[in-house]
């Protein structure tokens, strides 16, 4: 049963150098995560790739995948290459999707988030995406209603075959979410500001995911 609960995605802050790693790290070492959205502050190619090089294996080491995004406008799909990560993250945008998986081919996941309808869901999934992100935050830091959140992952989760995270503001909205039958839980200030730090919040996660999944 364990195989199909939902897995955790953590969400870094913006990042603009190399001093995360060891929270990073913290919070992979528990086993817990399948994957880590890196967010790289704009900078060149060069300056981005070079941060992917040094912040990637905190998470890649403990078996999570990375994944990058940036409102840079370096080119994406070589710093992924250069710095080794595992797949990019874009805001939705079938066409750049598309652009994008031409040229990655499969050789790197590439996931959207941003995503405002559930006509811009299906034109992104049917653009190639890897995965979908709903609920996280906005630009301007505010958040979607976790009902409107809930019902999103759970329509997508019923009908369609690419997996989709769904972010959680709290570690209280992880069980709803997990219910929806989503792949991924996403979890960004939740894991990064718990007072007992990165490592206990992503325990308790995985034990919300692990009780939701027994009770199935």
């Amino acid at each position: 049963m364990a195989d199909t609960a939902a897995r955790l995605y953590l969400i870094t802050p913006v990042l603009d150098d190399a001093s995360f790693a060891p929270r990073l790290a913290e919070a992979c070492a528990t086993g817990a995560v399948a994957a880590v959205l890196l967010r790289l502050a704009p900078a060149d190619e060069r300056g981005l790739t070079n941060l992917v090089k040094a912040l990637a294996p905190a998470a890649q080491e403990h078996g999570a995948a990375v994944i990058v995004a940036s409102e840079a406008k370096a080119d994406l799909a070589n710093v992924a290459a250069r710095g080794g990560a595992d797949g990019v993250h874009i805001p939705g945008d079938p066409a750049r999707l598309r652009e994008l998986r031409e040229r990655l081919k499969s050789e790197r996941a590439i996931g959207a988030g941003a995503i405002r309808s559930k006509d811009d869901a299906m034109g992104l999934g049917e653009a190639g995406a890897d995965y979908l992100l709903f609920g996280e935050p906005r630009p301007d830091g505010s958040l979607p209603s976790l009902e409107s959140v809930v019902e999103r992952a759970s329509w997508w989760a019923e009908i369609f075959e690419t997996p989709c995270v769904a972010f959680a503001p709290s570690l209280d909205a992880v069980a709803p979410l997990a219910a929806t039958q989503a792949e991924f839980i996403g979890l960004s200030d939740a894991v990064w500001t718990h007072p007992e730090g990165p490592a206990a919040a992503v325990k308790a996660a995985a034990e919300i995911l692990e009780r939701q999944e027994a009770s199935r």
